[in-house]
């Protein structure tokens, strides 16, 4: 059986654009179990026995609609084999936050830096290499919508790819955190105990 792979984004990131891309004809569509919320799954075309998920589109992992739900649910509970993170290289900020609650799941990632034509365009730079070493994880740039960059993106699929350490919080909050994870040990697997207790934390139901 081939890998599973999540494709995780803000809404507009451009992730519908490479979910095609990277599927062409081989994408079906449906509906998430017991919701309305649509369902893209397709086949990457590189390989042709890797599982793309086209996921609905989130700005958060701490859930206040249907999409964000059906998303965290996914994540947590199916554990794709690796997280490909689009994030909209002209808004940074914004698009990042998800990056740093994806790294709580411990689950491999690439993140995919989309709409570089923009940042080129407006004269701007990214120090990629500084992203991919502060947040430890592989940074790609491409744009969907010009197809560029997609072959750098199909390597960077292929190689192993280690999981990024989760982010350090305060002492006070690590510790409350260390006493949550010594209490859900009996019951949660041990690489999602990290997310589970700060869900718990943040008294996220």
């Amino acid at each position: 059986m081939g890998k599973t792979i999540a494709l995780v984004g803000n809404p507009n990131s451009g992730k519908t654009t490479l979910f095609n891309h990277l599927t062409g004809s081989t994408q079906r569509v449906g509906n998430w179990p017991g919701v309305t919320v649509e369902q893209k799954a397709g086949t990457l075309l590189h390989d042709g026995k890797t599982q793309v998920i086209d996921l609905p589109g989130i700005y958060s992992l701490s859930p206040y609609t249907i999409e964000e739900i059906v998303t965290r649910d996914y994540l947590a509970l199916d554990a794709p084999d690796l997280i490909i993170n689009i994030v909209d290289a002209s808004n940074l900020e914004r698009n990042l936050y998800l990056t740093t609650q994806l790294m709580e799941l411990q689950l491999p990632i690439v993140v995919v830096l989309n709409m570089m034509d923009i940042v080129e365009k407006r004269g701007d730079q990214l120090d990629v290499a500084g992203l991919s070493r502060a947040f430890g994880l592989p940074f790609v740039t491409i744009s969907a919508l010009k197809e560029s960059g997609l072959e750098e993106l199909f390597k960077a699929i292929a190689e192993p790819i280690s999981v990024a350490e989760p982010i350090t919080y305060s002492i006070v909050v690590e510790s409350i955190l260390d006493t949550i994870e010594e209490i859900l040990a009996p019951l949660v697997p041990k690489k999602l105990r990290c997310y589970y207790s700060i869900k718990l934390f943040e008294r996220d139901r």
